[in-house]
């Protein structure tokens, strides 16, 4: 039987030791985030159905399905759109994914992994994944911290896998290369800094400042980004197909070529139309970025019965500021058509965002009164 080995640690050296050991005795590993709370990880343990859980005391069996032959990393989705579903990677997959990101980033032997970012979501766990398969060295702690990165760069990383949010708080050139990934990236980057687009069924990013990576095609099917490859995930843990016949997946993001690279433009439930006008939250959330007084800010569509659908703004005001409506709106129409600014505000203390800083729209419309 192939056990389905739950890792119930953060990152560091347990982690990837016991991760290894699983791989070595042919089973597979399921991450689980260990800051979930006990509710939302009973779900996701119901849900992945592991025959073993593993913390820093040791292994326990458990009731559970062990996985196919060749399986190799059970991911749970962000869950930005809902509840989160477990995708199953292969090792075949897995392998793919390390030899083409390592490919284009052309890592060598003088280079070291950082691995800093969650392992229960599949860009943190790529990082170590592709250390192991390629031999690559690795250091891995427990959480990202500037210090953090400052420690391992001093031990020799040069390469590591960051969100904006993170990236905003180093010093960028202290590495050789820094794959970003998660929320939109912020207009300005650095030189060694790659953009990538992924998601939890391509088992890391497949496109990397928009272009695809070897092995990986695209196809944009009324919009919709469509991808096919050998590093995407077999199926959905509940037995449910993935892939359509010819083995497409079919992302829900939207997208456009420009240039000759591909331009993920956001996913097709976050497009707000206003008033048969079409508005992108994350154009808008740029824009609100810089003015004086939002700390953070979230923009998402509400059914409105005169507009379709009105564009709204969360915001985190820096204290002692409270943005009016009127501000915000003028400040959009400065860069923006004017349909595209806020008619409301709501002002909170945070935007609730996935570990990857993903904002959770959705979360803050079920939360308006109704």
């Amino acid at each position: 039987m192939r056990e389905l080995v739950c890792l119930d640690m953060a990152c560091g050296p347990a982690f990837v030791e016991r991760l290894g050991r699983a791989w070595d005795e042919g089973d597979a590993v399921f991450p689980l985030d260990t800051r979930l709370p006990d509710a939302a990880r009973r779900r996701l343990l119901e849900a992945a159905a592991p025959t073993v859980i593993a913390d820093e005391t040791g292994d326990t069996s458990v009731r559970g399905r062990p996985v196919e032959e060749g399986d190799a990393v059970l991911v749970a989705t962000s869950g930005t759109t809902g509840e989160p579903r477990i995708a199953v990677l292969t090792g075949d997959a897995v392998r793919a994914s390390a030899l083409a990101t390592s490919a284009r980033l052309g890592v060598g032997d003088g280079d070291t992994w950082l691995a800093c970012l969650p392992p229960s979501h599949v860009g943190g766990l790529s990082v170590i994944t592709r250390a192991l398969v390629t031999g690559t060295p690795l250091i891995a702690v427990p959480r990202f911290t500037p210090e953090a990165c400052t420690d391992a760069v001093r031990a020799g990383a040069t390469l590591v896998s960051l969100v904006a949010t993170a990236l905003a708080r180093i010093d960028a050139s202290l590495f050789r290369a820094i794959v970003l990934g998660g929320s939109r990236p912020p207009a300005h980057l650095p030189d060694n800094v790659v953009t990538t687009y992924g998601m939890t069924e391509t088992g890391s990013g497949v496109v990397y400042d928009g272009v695809a990576l070897e092995g990986i095609e695209v196809d944009l099917r009324d919009g919709v980004v469509h991808l096919r490859g050998s590093m995407l995930l077999r199926g959905w843990r509940d037995g449910t197909e993935a892939l359509d016949s010819d083995g497409w997946l079919r992302t829900g993001d939207l997208g456009a070529w420009r240039d000759g690279r591909l331009v993920v433009e956001g996913r097709e439930g976050d497009l707000i139309v206003t008033g048969g006008e079409k508005v992108w939250p994350s154009v808008v959330e740029d824009a609100l970025a810089d003015m004086e007084g939002v700390a953070d800010v979230c923009v998402a569509g509400v059914p409105d019965p005169e507009w379709g659908h009105a564009v709204h703004a969360w915001i985190v005001a820096v204290p002692g500021h409270e943005p009016r409506v009127a501000d915000v709106r003028e400040h959009v129409k400065k860069s923006l058509p004017a349909w595209c600014a806020p008619r409301l505000v709501h002002l909170v203390e945070e935007i609730p965002r996935t570990a990857l800083g993903k904002p959770r729209r959705g979360e803050l419309v079920r939360g308006l009164p109704r």
